[in-house]
C-alpha cells in the first residue's frame, strides 16, 4: 500500500515565515530556512513553501529564497509556490532545486498550466483551492478580490484531466485555529477521483487520523502547529494510524 504523507507547510510573507490565521492575520515566526531545517530533521515527508504575497504584488516567484533553501542540502522533497505565472517560472523553479511547484492564480490560465504540465510533468504540479462551505455548497475564495463563488465542477478540469496531479484544499477560515479544518470540504468535494492534500487548522492526531482514513486524501499539511514544539512531526506521526503513513524518524534512525 502506498504510504500517505505528512507535509510541513511554511507560509512566507515579505520574506519571513509567518503564522497565518484565516488569510487575514499574520504573526512572524522567523527565517523560513530555520523551519525548513527543522521539518527536514524531524522527518516530514514533504516541505511545502508558500509565498503568499507574490501574486498579490505581481512579483513572480521568490528565487532568492528558493536558492537559499536549495543550498541547505535538504533530504526532504521541496515544493515551492507563490507568484508562478508562466511555464518559464515553472521550469526555473525546478532547475533552482524544487521537486514540485504549487500554483493558485495560474489555474485561471489553463493553456499556460497545460504547457507547464507538458514540460515538467503533471506529477510535479499541485493546485491550490481555498475553500469554505456555505449556502449548501463549496465556495472557492479568490484571495485577490476576497470574494467567494460556488465551486463549479468545470473549474476542476485541470485536476480531472490529470494536468495537475493533486489539489491542495485549504480551509482558509479554519487556518491557524486549533481543530479548525472543516470536513465538509472533503465530504462535498464534487469529484471523488482527484487526489487531495488537506490543509488549514489541522492540529490534533484525531483530525489527522480521520483525514488519512479517507481514500481520497493522499497527504495532510500542517503548518502553524508544527512550529512551536521540537520533534512535533515525530510525535504527531507516532499518534496516528501507522498503517497508512510513513513511520516517525528521530535523529540517527532511518525510516
Amino acid at each position: 500500500m502506498l504510504k500517505k504523507r505528512l507535509v510541513g507547510v511554511i507560509t512566507v510573507k515579505g520574506g519571513w515565515a509567518v503564522q497565518s490565521m484565516g488569510y487575514r492575520r499574520y504573526l512572524p515566526l522567523g527565517h523560513p530556512e530555520y523551519l525548513a531545517e527543522n521539518f527536514d530533521r524531524w522527518g516530514a515527508d514533504e516541505i511545502l513553501v508558500l509565498c503568499i504575497d507574490r501574486s498579490r504584488r505581481n512579483l513572480g516567484p521568490d528565487f532568492t529564497l528558493l536558492r537559499r533553501l536549495s543550498a541547505l542540502g535538504l533530504s526532504t522533497p521541496l515544493t515551492f509556490g507563490g507568484g508562478i505565472r508562466t511555464v518559464g517560472d515553472a521550469s526555473d523553479i525546478i532547475r533552482a532545486g524544487a521537486e514540485r511547484i504549487c500554483i493558485d492564480r495560474a489555474l485561471g490560465d489553463s493553456q499556460e498550466v497545460r504547457a507547464m504540465s507538458a514540460l515538467i510533468g503533471a506529477q510535479a504540479i499541485i493546485g491550490v483551492l481555498p475553500l469554505s462551505y456555505g449556502n449548501t455548497s463549496l465556495q472557492l475564495l479568490n484571495y485577490l478580490t476576497e470574494q467567494s463563488t460556488p465551486l463549479a465542477r468545470q473549474s476542476l478540469s485541470l485536476f480531472t484531466g490529470r494536468v495537475v496531479s493533486e489539489a491542495l484544499i485549504v480551509d482558509w477560515r479554519g487556518e491557524g485555529h486549533r481543530s479548525g479544518f472543516d470536513m465538509q470540504l472533503i465530504d462535498h468535494f464534487p469529484d471523488r477521483l482527484v487526489p487531495i492534500i488537506a490543509f488549514g487548522g489541522i492540529s490534533e492526531p484525531s483530525q489527522v487520523n480521520r483525514l488519512l482514513n479517507n481514500e481520497q486524501i493522499v497527504a495532510v499539511g500542517v503548518g502553524n502547529f508544527l512550529a512551536y514544539r521540537e520533534h512535533a512531526i515525530q510525535l504527531l506521526k507516532r499518534s496516528v494510524n501507522g498503517d497508512c503513513i510513513r513511520a516517525e524518524r528521530f535523529a540517527g534512525n532511518s525510516r
